[in-house]
């Protein structure tokens, strides 16, 4: 294999060649090249290393460059330590080294790049995560209506910890987006408010449904059906398939392009530290939500883009809100409001639904994700006179609040999440997700197939 020297000047240089023939002889590798990522005091006037010797401004960015000048490294071995590099220094390192497609390796970790299996046959793209409840899944409908309306005839395979045995298609250009749909799949024993469900009735595209369980640092599922799921998706009437990631776990499928969903709520070291980084680096546009008070600052938010702008220059970043949209007509109808927003910002989602849909919401819960609270909620609005209920297809949405619905014989709307750029962002929203797409198929119809793998480039 060949392989990458990380090394510093805090060593002896003759400890330093000791050690890497030692390594190259125990693991049959061979050096291409040593990265020099800092340190000057056990260096002496013209050290050298027996391997041309890489440099730069810090110890990311040697790794960086050296990746770029020698393609084809299937490893980098970290013959480093403190101080030159500590532990945030080396998730960066980690980061840049999986999405080169190279291993990680130090004297007690190893890091290996998740595998991207080129499954479709079709042009593709996926939306991923920095984690659960930063809007994904939303972002992921928005996309497939986008794409609708483009021409584009999109169709997304969704992954979820509460997925089907087995991938299953729910054709929801066929579907009427109504209480009893779910009602009926739930008695199934279908899990009603899964992704694939919720996209399938509220953007009127087919969708494929498929699960997983656990997911590793870089995102990598520990077990999963998709790749069955996208085969499937193959032989659907459609022109470009959308995989929708779940919480931080990415779909392990080859795609033409990606969009990352990051909250600016989110502690930013897990957005541009860890192994977000390495999220920012395999995708080609960040949608940024939870871009408004009391979610995150002005300061907060611009923090965050800057950050990002030092791990990726040039990638695209906007800065985004959401705001629901009922999936039916709630005019002049008294409703409660339920959705798993925070408290913090249910006040502007309820004034939203007020001044732009003409409802007036009476009651409003942030606890969709919580059962027993959400009772709690639903018990409290008995005496406001509710007409209709308002919900998110999301956790408790259909066992508690459709059955809810359906015993009062209350009509039940549906609710979506629309990301919303801020102002001064207008335009930029639309403009990247479909010239993202224009991408994915242009780069499909190239000789190459298009397909791109863990570097997404």
């Amino acid at each position: 294999m060949r392989a990458l020297f990380l090394i510093d000047g805090e060593h002896y240089p003759p400890v330093v060649l000791d050690a890497m023939k030692s390594v190259e002889e125990a693991s049959k590798i061979t050096g291409v090249a040593a990265v020099f990522l800092g340190g000057t005091e056990k260096l002496r006037a013209g050290t050298e290393y027996g391997l041309p010797l890489v440099k730069a401004s810090d110890p990311v960015s040697a790794v960086a460059k050296a990746l770029k000048e020698y393609p084809g490294v299937e490893v980098v071995v970290d013959l480093s330590d403190e101080p030159v590099v500590g532990y945030k220094e080396r998730m960066r390192i980690a980061s840049a080294v999986l999405a080169a497609g190279a291993r990680y390796r130090g004297s007690d970790f190893e890091f290996a790049p998740p595998e991207y299996f080129s499954v479709s046959n079709k042009p593709s793209l996926a939306v991923i995560g920095t984690g659960k409840r930063v809007g994904k899944t939303a972002v992921t409908g928005y996309l497939a209506r986008l794409l609708t309306q483009g021409g584009f005839s999109p169709g997304v395979v969704s992954m979820g910890r509460g997925g089907p045995p087995e991938p299953q298609v729910v054709e929801g250009d066929k579907m009427e987006v109504g209480s009893k749909y779910l009602l009926d799949a739930l008695s199934r024993g279908a899990h009603a408010a899964s992704d694939y469900y919720e996209t399938a009735a509220l953007s009127r595209v087919v969708t494929v449904g498929c699960r997983r369980c656990g997911g590793g640092l870089a995102g990598e599922p520990f077990v999963s059906n998709v790749l069955e799921g996208a085969r499937l998706a193959n032989g659907l009437d459609t022109r470009i398939t959308v995989f929708d990631g779940s919480g931080a776990a990415v779909p392990p499928v080859a795609v033409g392009g990606r969009v990352l969903v990051a909250g600016a709520n989110q502690d930013p070291e897990y957005v541009t530290g860890f192994l977000g980084a390495y999220r920012l680096l395999i995708s080609d546009f960040l949608l940024l939500t939870m871009s408004e008070e009391p979610m995150a600052s002005v300061k907060r938010v611009r923090g965050i883009v800057e950050a990002v702008r030092k791990v990726k220059p040039g990638l695209r970043v906007v800065p985004a809100v959401f705001r629901p949209r009922p999936v039916g007509d709630v005019r002049n109808l008294k409703v409660a409001y339920v959705s798993t927003a925070p408290r913090a910002v249910l006040e502007v989602l309820c004034w939203h639904l007020e001044e732009r849909y003409g409802c007036e919401v009476v009651a409003a819960s942030g606890n969709l994700s919580d059962r027993k609270k959400l009772a709690q909620d639903l018990k409290e609005t008995r005496d406001l006179k509710v007409e209709a209920y308002l919900t998110e297809i999301k956790a408790a949405a259909v066992d508690v609040v459709t059955r809810r619905g359906a015993e009062e014989e209350k009509p039940v709307f549906y609710c979506d999440n629309d990301p919303v750029a801020l102002e001064g962002s207008d335009g930029l929203l639309d403009g990247a997700f479909l010239d993202l797409a224009e991408k994915a198929v242009a780069k499909f119809g190239d000789d190459t197939g298009g397909l791109i793998g863990p570097a997404g480039i």
